[in-house]
């Protein structure tokens, strides 16, 4: 059960980034469905800059700037465009995916060099892996996992504890009073969407380069629409993307412990699709004012229009 957990938790890892960059895209007002795309353009970035440097905060680096480079795409559609936020996000999807597809051709067969494995191998943190149980099942883990809850609780902090975070809420909520109130909605959105798509780039690095580490076509393997199901889970709420990301961790690879039951794999791989499934119907009758999506989510601006 010990390692079954710990292989929940780095199943989890590559959706918790995802999850935190939709949500922290979400709060800004926008509804980026090219989650996907951003995590594979991210894949193949880290992947690809591994290859080249043999570097592993290169390969990091790379993966943040081709994310946000993704969502940078989306952001000046449905900021300074004002395009349909739901189709900007699927063609973002269709783009990434094809992208990666396109340039990971080259890296198909190739493995991560092996500085990057070595410094991406799990590490026991002093005093905190000697807790019984949860030491050995949180902090037995490599640098990556410990970046996401690095980055989960500065997230938290930051969207409920600090000026800018209240800002940020008060665009999502409604940007003509945020505008009114001397807001520069426009910037929050746009440094938020960049933010966003670099954790989703994040995300899908952390498959190519620590997880697997080998290029695979369609790495991702649809992780990015189970995040979009997240944020709703979790209510937007960082604290409680962790959690959910454990959850949705564990389906995605409860199917390898059951395959001596006499069961269809089919249904054992549907099983996280499934229950994101029942989520989203569960969510969707449980609504209130605390658990409600930002008002403005999906509403374009258009300052002259206030």
């Amino acid at each position: 059960m010990i390692k079954f957990l710990i292989s929940v938790v780095i199943a989890a890892t590559p959706l918790l980034f995802a999850t935190l960059g939709e949500l922290i895209t979400e709060k800004s007002g926008h509804l980026n469905l090219g989650v996907e795309g951003m995590m594979l353009i991210g894949a193949v970035a880290g992947f690809g800059t591994g290859i080249a440097t043999s570097n592993p905060i290169l390969a990091l680096v790379g993966a943040i700037v081709a994310g946000a480079l993704g969502a940078l795409i989306y952001g000046f559609l449905t900021i300074s465009l004002r395009a349909n936020q739901v189709v900007s996000g699927l063609t973002l999807t269709i783009f990434g995916t094809g992208v990666s597809s396109y340039l990971g051709t080259s890296y198909i067969g190739q493995k991560m060099p092996q500085e990057i494995i070595e410094f991406y191998k799990p590490i026991a943190l002093p005093v905190l892996s000697k807790i019984p149980y949860i030491g050995e099942i949180l902090f037995t883990q490599d640098i990556f996992v410990y970046l996401g809850y690095i980055v989960t609780i500065v997230l938290g902090v930051y969207l409920f504890k600090t000026r800018i975070g209240l800002n940020l809420r008060a665009v999502g909520e409604n940007p003509s009073a945020a505008d009114g109130a001397g807001i520069n909605v426009t910037l929050y959105k746009y440094v938020h969407i960049l933010l966003g798509g670099a954790l989703c780039g994040l995300g899908g690095a952390y498959l190519s380069v620590v997880e697997v580490p080998a290029w695979q076509d369609n790495i991702t393997a649809g992780r990015g629409w189970i995040a979009i199901a997240l944020v709703i889970f979790c209510k937007w709420n960082p604290f409680k993307a962790i959690l959910a990301a454990f959850l949705f961790g564990g389906l995605s690879i409860v199917g390898f412990r059951l395959q001596h039951l006499n069961i269809s794999q089919n249904l054992l791989d549907a099983l996280p699709y499934l229950f994101t499934i029942i989520v989203l119907v569960i969510s969707s009758m449980k609504q209130s004012k605390e658990n409600a999506p930002p008002k403005g989510l999906s509403q374009p601006y258009f300052r002259e229009e206030r």
